[in-house]
């Protein structure tokens, strides 16, 4: 065969180098001195340091650290995280994440994140907000495998273009998917396509009506619907927002889901924050504790 054929050209070895591909892999156990990050497998620039137990023993605190800040063209991001029976985990981000503008090569820059919480067990996924860049090729894939008897907690914050810089979401692709299920049975399924087509709903009054951000926020399974009372004052964290945030909530399937949209990463995050902090003491009967890293 003759090499020369097969041989990458010099633009080609230069995108490759370029390209990050990062997997980790993440399993907490509970143990008889409470819950153990008992796997922490990177390859990449994808890695968690140790746990904390600002909450006890039982619960671990973990914060995902990707230095590089965010995706480009070619990058791929790919997260495991398994709670196992009876171990309780919170894992968020030490900062934004970040999809930047496309390369001319248009290579997707994709993150996918598989979770599984077993029997007993809860895991709650508090990232901070992501930026979609203009001109980005994003996706962005999320899947829940619950157990009979376990819980979840997530919530996805979305930046679309640079509002701040007056640089709006105008041209990119940016895909969304989450897919929640417990024992094989779909919860939830929720995807977001921007751009590639001509009915782009950023703007359409069916679709994010102009707002640059959005948010989803999912709680449960609850063995019962939540108070009247309850959903009543996280009803009203909204409408006070009213303005600057456009949002609702809803409960099906035993999960309680919270879709909103706003002109602000921080005050989505602050809306976010505010209702998992309502809602935790019911779900998993313990009070809020908010990692220490977003106070910095």
């Amino acid at each position: 065969m003759n090499q020369l054929a097969v041989a990458e050209s010099p633009l080609e070895e230069s995108a490759a180098a370029g390209r990050w591909h990062a997997d980790l892999d993440l399993r907490f156990e509970c143990g008889e001195r409470g819950c153990r990050l008992a796997r922490n497998h990177h390859r990449g620039p994808l890695y968690v340091q140790k746990p904390f137990f600002p909450e006890g023993r039982d619960l671990a605190h973990v914060y995902l650290l990707h230095p590089p800040g965010g995706l480009v063209s070619g990058d791929r991001l790919d997260i495991r995280a398994v709670a196992e029976k009876g171990a309780r985990a919170l894992v968020t981000t030490t900062g934004a994440g970040r999809v930047y503008r496309a390369r001319p090569d248009g290579l997707l820059q994709s993150q996918n994140t598989a979770l599984r919480v077993a029997p007993g067990a809860s895991l709650e996924w508090l990232p901070l907000e992501n930026i979609a860049y203009p001109g980005a090729n994003g996706a962005m894939n999320t899947r829940v495998d619950l157990s009979v008897d376990s819980h979840f907690a997530g919530w996805e914050i979305t930046s679309l273009g640079l509002p701040a810089c007056d640089a709006p979401f105008a041209s990119g692709r940016l895909l969304q998917r989450l897919e929640i299920f417990r024992e094989g049975v779909p919860l939830l399924i929720e995807a977001l396509r921007l751009g590639g087509g001509r009915n782009n709903p950023l703007a359409a009054r069916a679709g994010l009506r102009g707002f640059p951000v959005n948010g989803l926020m999912v709680m449960g399974p609850f063995k019962s619907s939540p108070s009247e009372s309850l959903l009543g004052h996280c009803r009203e964290m909204i409408e006070v927002r009213d303005g600057e945030i456009l949002g609702g909530i809803s409960f099906t399937a035993e999960m309680l889901v919270v879709r909103a949209l706003g002109f602000c990463g921080f005050e989505m995050r602050a809306l976010f924050t505010g209702l998992w902090e309502i809602l935790r003491p019911e779900l998993l009967h313990r009070p809020a504790c908010a990692p220490r890293i977003w106070r910095t």
